[in-house]
């Protein structure tokens, strides 16, 4: 699609043209998977995740201030998407606290994803966007809304963590220095 097709449609969409907003969304589908999966684990959750996205952009199409914007906006919902069902999935239930090992007072060894998934939000977020997805700190600020320095500290941060929990420094296994 070319730029001023794309534009074109943004405009199409934004004054309530359905026909344009699934052009739209047909050729960030691929995009928006990509991103969900960054995420989540399991595929059904990224469906769902970009299903719930393009019911609300739909909806509030009309509301997007900025057409220029479109793609980011979209991104935006995605990731709310994804962090709701990120917090949903994480609610446990009693039973699910009681440890399986004998040794409950032992941490387990974490990989990298686990780590990463043991962050607290946005953390867990601008790492996945930033190292798994591959996006730069300036699309990921467009995204988040926030400026690249905050990016840097936050990201400065969640490696100082991720060192710390999976005992990397000790090891000399990656080359970050806290």
């Amino acid at each position: 699609m070319t730029e001023l097709a794309w534009k074109t449609d943004v405009q199409l969409a934004c004054a309530g043209d359905r026909e344009a907003f699934s052009r739209l969304v047909r050729q960030m589908q691929n995009e928006l998977y990509g991103m969900a999966r960054t995420l989540l684990q399991r595929d059904e959750d990224c469906a769902d995740a970009i299903q719930e996205a393009i019911l609300k952009a739909y909806r509030s199409m009309g509301k997007l201030r900025e057409p220029a914007y479109f793609r980011t906006w979209m991104f935006r919902i995605v990731i709310h998407e994804c962090r709701r069902i990120y917090r949903k999935q994480k609610r446990v239930s009693p039973t699910d606290a009681i440890p399986e090992r004998a040794d409950p007072s032992r941490e387990p060894d974490l990989d990298l994803r686990d780590a990463v998934n043991r962050l607290d939000e946005p953390l867990r977020t601008l790492v996945k966007l930033h190292y798994f997805a591959d996006l730069p700190l300036a699309q990921i600020a467009d995204i988040m809304d926030v400026s690249e320095g905050t990016l840097k500290s936050r990201l400065h941060r969640a490696r100082r963590q991720l060192v710390k929990w999976l005992n990397v420094s000790e090891r000399g296994e990656i080359g970050y220095e806290c």
